[in-house]
This record gives structure tokens, sequence and C-alpha cells, in this order.
């Protein structure tokens, strides 16, 4: 297919779901995507999911008029000046972490947050702007997390982009683009979960021969979907007798308590892996850390994009990693707002939104 660049390439008009009121319904409309500039990637979204992390931001004041969105498959449609990691046609994964593949944290085992190219709020990272604007007033719509999937169409640094195999399955592609690679990596590569351990919880700790997985949930119906991924025990805090789950772990594992814990819901009074949004301190007693506990925080759970990602994907032809059970619902693009209602509400784990069309690639047909 023959490569579109930026001088031949022009604005599009398309739709996209714009937050314009912090936690109201998302907004449907024609916004117009302009080219992609130098470095940059304008996608063609297959399909999308939500996060808990776009309904962080999403309940925020001062992130709007907004396109959410940061888990999410595409193609590329154009490219700018300089991109010669993908052509047009590529199927591509967008990520909200930038590796740069040059800075000394994206050439260090240590660090998987791009020094070079830093997150900016709302704006493309190079240059500051935006390439969103809406038809019908000529406003300008912010970024978000560098992604910005609730659109038709969207325009990404290279250094956010993950090029995978065109014929991958998108709906997968999507969950390895921010959720499943965050608890996998977690586990992985900054727990570095031991075989034999005691673990609550996380499928990475399945794959790394943790013995025993304990999964927290005051969702009961989790407790099934967590035995197929490889959860052994499951604690509902509602049913605990007044027994703090602390305490119920350690009955559990003879007094020792869990090897490796993991929250991934943002919350602070139960340690960090998801995003919180209040930025609460955290509290930790002293006793703990001299007794030679550590609480460790990673962002995309310690994933080097463009490195690990592939990997993953590797994993799941693979059959090592499992990604279908975390799909519960599937809907069209404009249903999204049904889909912020269930996740919020606790009815589902990814709910994959098709774009016109594209459910049909997923197909085959």
């Amino acid at each position: 297919m023959e490569q579109m660049n930026t001088a031949a390439a022009k604005s599009i008009r398309c739709r996209a779901a714009v937050s314009r009121v912090a936690g109201q319904p998302l907004e449907m409309e024609e916004v117009e995507v302009a080219p992609p500039r130098a470095h940059e990637v304008r996608i063609k979204i297959l399909c999308t999911s939500i996060c808990h992390t776009d309904i962080t931001f999403w309940r925020m004041e001062g992130n709007h008029p907004s396109i959410l969105g940061h888990e999410a498959v595409g193609v590329v449609e154009s490219v700018g000046e300089h991109v010669q990691e993908v052509a047009v046609g590529d199927m591509v994964v967008p990520v909200f972490a930038a590796q740069c593949s040059e800075c000394p944290d994206c050439l260090s085992d240590r660090s998987n947050l791009c020094s070079k190219l830093p997150n900016v709020a709302g704006l493309m990272p190079r240059d500051r702007t935006t390439r969103f604007s809406s038809v019908s007033t000529g406003e300008p719509i912010r970024h978000f997390l560098s992604v910005s999937s609730f659109a038709e169409y969207t325009v990404v640094d290279i250094t956010h982009i993950v090029k995978l195999d065109v014929g991958f399955p998108p709906a997968m592609a999507c969950l390895l683009s921010c959720g499943i690679s965050t608890g996998v990596g977690a586990a992985w590569k900054v727990a570095a979960v031991e075989p034999g351990s005691s673990v609550a919880v996380a499928q990475g700790a399945r794959m790394r021969g943790a013995k025993r997985i304990i999964g927290v949930d005051l969702n009961p119906d989790k407790f099934d979907v967590g035995k197929r991924l490889g959860m052994t025990d499951f604690i509902n805090p509602n049913d605990t007798g007044g027994k703090t789950v602390s305490e119920v772990i350690k009955e559990m594992t003879g007094g020792g308590g869990a090897d490796y814990c993991f929250e991934c819901i943002g919350s602070t009074s139960t340690i960090l892996l998801g995003v919180s949004g209040n930025k609460a301190p955290i509290s930790i007693p002293s006793h703990e850390i001299l007794r030679g506990r550590s609480v460790i925080g990673s962002l995309f759970g310690g994933i080097k994009p463009k490195n690990d990602i592939p990997m993953l994907a590797q994993k799941y032809l693979d059959k090592e990693l499992e990604l279908e059970e975390f799909i519960t619902h599937e809907m069209g693009f404009e249903e999204i707002n049904r889909a912020f209602e269930l996740l919020t509400q606790g009815k589902s784990l990814r709910c994959i939104i098709w774009m016109d069309g594209a459910k049909e690639i997923d197909n085959g047909v």
C-alpha cells in the first residue's frame, strides 16, 4: 500500500464520543482530526475498551472537553515525516506510555518511564497542541493520555505506537494496550513473583508459577472468572465475620500472609497499582518495613511497550496468556455510554466497543 505522509494527508471528519461535563454521558459529535505532523501517526480505530482510569478522569473537573480512551487497536491511515517504524495498513496498538528507545530510562532495565517525552496532559507530547477540533464550533478538543481512542480516528506520537502482526485478533490486541499488560507486568517485571509463592492476585502470578493465588473483591460474580484465570481462593471483604482481609489471608497462609499483594483499583487504603484520583498519601506501619515488607509502585506494570507487548501477544498465541475471559460484553460505538454504566456498576470486566465495520475484520470477513 502506498505510504501517505503529511504532505498528502488531509483533515478527516469523523465521529467521536466527547466528554464535555465531568461525570456526565459522553456526547457523540462530529470532529475534525488534523493530519499527522512529524513523528506522528494517524490511526483508524478498530475497537476500544474502557479502563477504570478512563472512569477516574471522566469524573474529574478541568479535563474537558476531551476525547478519552487509551485501550485500543487500529490500522495506520497516514504517517508524518520521519516515521519509519510503521506504514499505512499496519495494525498498531496505541499506548499511554512512551518508549523513545533513546533516553537513559528507555535504555535501562530499571525504568519504563520515558524521560525524553513525558506525558503532556491534554496535548500532543512534542509541540503541545491538539489534533482535534469540533466541526460545529471549531473549538479545540483535548487529547487523553496521548491516545484518545473514543474516536473513529486519532493521532498518536510514534513513541506511543506498538506494531502487531496484521492477523492478530483485534479484540485481544485491544486488551494488551493497557489493563492486561499492566496486571501481568506487575507480577512478571515489577514484583518478579517466584514459583510457589502465595499471591493476592494477578493472572501474571499464575504465569510466574505462584502456588496460591487469592482474589479479593466485593463482587462475588468475579470468583468464577478468577478461577478460570488461575485464582485458587476468593475473599469477599463483606463476608469475613468482622475480620480484616489481612487477618483472613494470614489465617489462610498459616500466619505468614501473602508473599506478594497487588492492588488494582486505585484505593490508597489497600496500597496501589491502579490510579488514585485524589492523590491521597499512603500510610504504612513502620514495623512492617522493619519486618522486610516493601511497597513498590509501577506504571504500566513496568512494561516497555515496544519490547513487551509483542511478547505478550505471542504468549496469547501460544496459549500461555488468557485474554478471552476478560471480555464480558461487546457493543457498537454508539452504545459507549452503556459500556460506562456497566463498568461503574461492576457488571463488566472489559467491554469491547467496535467501530462501524470493524467487527467484520475481527471475524475475518
